[in-house]
């Protein structure tokens, strides 16, 4: 987008056109503060901005900065080429100081297609400086700015960010003591990227165990790390960070809205999905979830991406995330607990398992149930494996699924899953009794022969036997009789 500013003789009036919003449009006072306070002008005169291109919805207060250097060239306080080089961007306070603003890596990243240089907020430095080849000047205030491009006091490119050692920050698995089934089921479901869903009482561990996934998944590659910090910048959820190196852990709170899950808006923005691209996107008590939300998450379960069109726009936002849901067996909690007794009629059990549709529950490769321990299992329980370890499996796993297909299992569509999935008669014949005996459709089928290669890479087998189906098949379905 481009500010053109004109200063022209007139009867003094400030007018901004190209479709402002209303951020944009109070503009207007922002930079006639900011100019007053930093001892510049304000020039009182006519004042045209044009926001181009004219037909295309602007928001936010980004255009503060260059709106108040336009005046500034135009009064003749800023040589007339000065900014031919540069992209700008950056919100303005009342006292002249710059406030960071989303977005700024898709700037950066579309100054250096352009061979230039940006300008914007010391606040926006780090994400700006990802990009490398990239000069990224941050001043702290309008003056600064302007005496940078006056070439009196030039400031320095701000340095490329250093990468985050965040291990010591992540939780470990060896802090829930037993549920030996249910850290089973988080480990095939993280190395082979598939959904899963745990049901268990309150208080059994579903959410401890979701919480330290993170720690067992890869740290991203320089191409998906750039990819994901992306999308945390346009949605303006960067703040001061770098480049976001670890796999995102997003956990909606059940009152999400629709726009707020999956994204949109008048002018539309990433959501939680495409927050959590590459990582783990975390929905608690699911049953609770808004069923109109809920569906509007099979698409992107299915394609690793959400579409959103509007009148004005339509945007695509890439949204290849894991999801790991937890759910109570019952509204009451307490459906086959060995202690506490559920209070609930099956009617009610009934319509609290409805709430999650067959088509949504069909995208989801692994069910486990995680029973609640009494103190005393606890007591007893030795320590499990540290997430290291198992990160280190995790990790061998995943090398041999790139070396072989170059994806994760989870992923494996068509042909490519028939040609990895080779079964042995004996496996193969298992695998026709158990898929009539659950009347599996063809979705279905396919997650089971993903996760069984899952379960064959984990143990180190290139042949795919009878044994890792039998696993698979214990983690579909049938777990959910329990509600």
């Amino acid at each position: 987008m481009t500010v053109e500013v004109d200063v022209s003789p007139g009867m003094p009036a400030f007018n901004l056109v190209g479709l402002p919003d209303q951020a944009v449009s109070e503009s207007r006072e922002r930079v006639r503060a900011a100019l007053r306070n930093s001892g510049l002008p304000f020039p009182i005169s006519r004042i045209t901005v044009n926001l181009a291109p004219a037909d295309l919805r602007k928001e936010g207060p980004l255009f503060d900065l260059p709106l108040a250097l336009g005046l500034l060239v135009a009064q003749g306080l800023v040589p007339q080429n000065a900014l031919d080089e540069y992209l700008v961007a950056g919100e303005l306070a009342l006292d002249g100081s710059l406030r960071a603003v989303p977005g700024m890596i898709n700037m950066a990243l579309l100054a250096r297609s352009q061979n230039r240089k940006v300008l914007l907020p010391s606040l926006n430095a780090a994400e700006a400086a990802l990009i490398e080849g990239l000069e990224v000047y941050a001043p702290n205030t309008l003056l600064e700015a302007l005496n940078h491009l006056k070439g009196t006091h030039p400031l320095a490119p701000s340095p490329r960010p250093e990468r985050e050692d965040l291990e010591s920050t992540l939780l470990c698995l060896s802090d829930i003591k037993g549920q030996t089934q249910a850290k089973r089921t988080l480990e095939i479901a993280i190395a082979g990227g598939h959904n899963l869903l745990m049901i268990g009482s309150p208080g059994s561990g579903k959410t401890m165990l979701s919480r330290r996934a993170t720690s067992l998944l890869p740290l991203l590659t320089d191409e998906e790390a750039l990819e994901v910090t992306r999308i945390h910048s346009a949605a303006g959820q960067l703040g001061a960070r770098g480049l976001i190196t670890r796999p995102p852990f997003r956990a909606p709170h059940h009152t999400v809205s629709d726009a707020g899950l999956i994204g949109g808006g008048s002018i539309p923005k990433p959501g939680e999905v495409s927050l959590a691209h590459h990582g783990i996107l975390f929905l608690d008590e699911f049953p609770e979830f808004n069923r109109k939300s809920l569906e509007t998450l099979r698409q992107p379960l299915e394609d690793g991406i959400v579409q959103i069109s509007r009148a004005r726009a339509s945007v695509t936002y890439p949204a290849r995330f894991q999801l790991v849901a937890a759910m109570n067996p019952c509204p009451c909690g307490w459906a086959g607990d060995s202690e506490k007794p559920c209070t609930c009629t099956p009617a009610e059990r009934s319509r609290y398992v409805s709430r999650i549709s067959g088509p949504l529950l069909d995208r989801i490769d692994l069910v486990v149930t995680v029973p609640r321990l009494t103190i005393e299992e606890l007591n007893r329980a030795p320590e499990g494996e540290k997430s290291t370890a198992v990160r280190e499996r995790i990790n061998r796993a995943r090398t041999l699924m790139h070396s072989r297909q170059g994806q994760r299992n989870a992923v494996l569509v068509g042909q490519k899953l028939r040609e990895v999935t080779q079964l042995k008669p004996d496996a193969a014949a298992f695998l026709m009794a158990v898929s009539q005996q659950l009347s599996l459709t063809a979705r279905g089928y396919d997650r089971l022969l993903r996760v069984a290669r899952t379960i064959a890479d984990l143990a180190g087998s290139e042949d795919l036997q009878q044994v890792h189906v039998a696993e698979a098949v214990a983690y579909r379905p049938k777990a959910l009789e329990v509600v």
